[in-house]
């Protein structure tokens, strides 16, 4: 019997999937076929745990299935991250017209990450406070109780990392290695080890221009072939998108949520005050953020679902460059650092949420001037170097309170509902990223405003 739901299950899944195809064929547009992946997914997950029961061997089988589409397009991003990483920064720099841009260019996008995690732990600190959250208030479970021992145990391989060995640890000593992306800090040492032969090339066209003109068309057909591949996959997300949100929705812990409601409510009301404040500087800055969140849905609903900030990258770029009219330097550097580095969601709000609950517990005010000073200068400062990956919050709040000298155990207390908030906490790093590009690329004059302000250029340039 459970075999026949299965194919009940799955050919319903069929059946959405080709009124995409069949939307795409009538070309609709790329944001609404996004959009409605993203709402079907969520009515498919309901329909399967209400049907079912989220703990099911049906919806276990049937999400089994499902992952193929979603978790085999998230592996196809991740296949391209790096050799785009790559492709794309080394391209960006032989192309400069002038080498002194790069250092402008870079102080400016991870300058306005920083910050703007700071601006974000300010706003966790706030919405704690407003709610009233303590740590006395979360009851461990067994499955809790096994987390936060685990991550006590982690504790010990991030406790005694200094500032100097987190700057220390983003410079690649093999580059091989960080290919695989096995180091929480993987791809910022590949953005370096990209700068440093891109500077290498601008340095080779004033000793042997014949010889940097040949690596130029290399590194230019290659890029080439990746943004194809890019552009490939891309179309893919609709159906990616539907896939992850059935999962995430079929499987999600209700229980968990209810219990922990006021702690998700709180996150959630951060989160969005966060993302006003990035629509806010846009605005400030003289552009439509109106026409600005319309362009990035796309990508914001992937990272939503995906709640890989890294895995995002390919879509990032593209949107960036093709539909807001960044600079396609500014974009790549941009998209690359913010896979790592000033995650507002991740190492901005939740650090300090956690801080703030735990405070108390140890007594410890809270909201005194010195405690509040310390905890958003930490966190400016480890906000270098997150894993852009799912965890990378857990990896924040690790460095975070230890430099607090608080305990680390409460983020293992909220595994019920790590996934509901992380997928938040994805959506606005990455919007973190998307908003540093286009603001570096106003500063430096390198906006193309007339392509920012056409509502259709994501659908005419990006060709999906």
């Amino acid at each position: 019997m459970d075999l026949f739901w299965l194919l009940v299950n799955i050919a319903i899944f069929l059946a959405i999937t080709f009124l995409l195809i069949w939307m795409q064929r009538k070309h609709v547009s790329f944001s609404k076929r996004v959009l409605t992946g993203l709402g079907l997914g969520i009515l498919l997950g309901a329909f399967l745990q209400i049907a079912y029961g989220a703990d099911s061997e049906v919806v276990a089988d049937t999400t089994n299935w499902y992952s193929i589409a979603g978790s085999g397009y998230i592996r196809l991003l991740m296949l391209i991250v790096i050799p785009l990483v790559m492709a794309s920064i080394i391209q960006s720099i032989i192309n400069l017209e002038k080498s002194s841009e790069l250092g402008k260019m870079s102080l400016w996008i991870i300058g306005i990450l920083v910050v703007t995690a700071m601006i974000a732990a300010v706003i966790g600190i706030g919405s704690a406070t407003l709610f009233d959250l303590n740590a006395d208030q979360i009851e461990a479970g067994q499955a809790e109780m096994e987390r936060a021992e685990s991550l006590e145990n982690r504790l010990g391989t991030v406790e005694d990392m200094t500032i100097p060995d987190q700057i220390v640890s983003f410079i690649p000593s093999n580059i091989f290695l960080d290919m695989t992306q096995q180091r929480a800090t993987s791809v910022i040492a590949v953005v370096v080890f990209s700068i440093i032969v891109g500077v290498a090339v601008l340095g080779l066209r004033r000793k042997n221009p014949e010889q940097a003109e040949f690596v130029t068309k290399i590194v230019n057909a290659f890029y080439s072939v990746i943004m194809r591949i890019v552009t490939l996959i891309l179309r893919l997300t609709p159906f990616g998108i539907l896939a992850l949100m059935a999962n995430t929705v079929a499987n999600t812990d209700v229980a968990g949520i209810l219990e922990l409601g006021k702690f998700v409510i709180a996150s959630y009301v951060a989160l969005i005050v966060m993302f006003i404040i990035h629509l806010v500087l846009i605005g400030v800055f003289g552009l439509n953020p109106f026409t600005y969140l319309k362009k990035v849905l796309p990508v914001l609903s992937f990272a939503f679902t995906s709640r890989s900030s890294a895995g995002t990258i390919p879509l990032n770029i593209q949107v960036q460059e093709k539909s807001l009219g960044v600079h396609q330097g500014i974009a790549n550097m941009s998209a690359s650092f913010g896979a790592t580095i000033g995650q507002n969601g991740c190492a901005g709000i939740y650090p300090a949420m956690l801080a703030v609950m735990i405070a108390p517990t140890m007594g410890i005010d809270p909201l005194s001037f010195d405690f509040i000073i310390k905890l958003v200068f930490i966190i400016g400062i480890s906000s270098f170097g997150v894993a852009g990956v799912g965890g990378g919050a857990t990896f924040a709040a690790l460095i975070v309170l230890s430099s607090m000298g608080l305990p680390v155990g409460l983020a293992g207390l909220l595994i019920s509902i790590e996934a509901l908030i992380d997928m938040g906490r994805t959506a606005l790093n990455v919007n973190g990223a998307m908003m540093s590009g286009t603001l570096t690329s106003r500063f430096m004059k390198k906006l193309n405003v007339e392509k920012f302000n056409d509502k259709t250029a994501i659908e005419k340039d990006i060709s999906i």
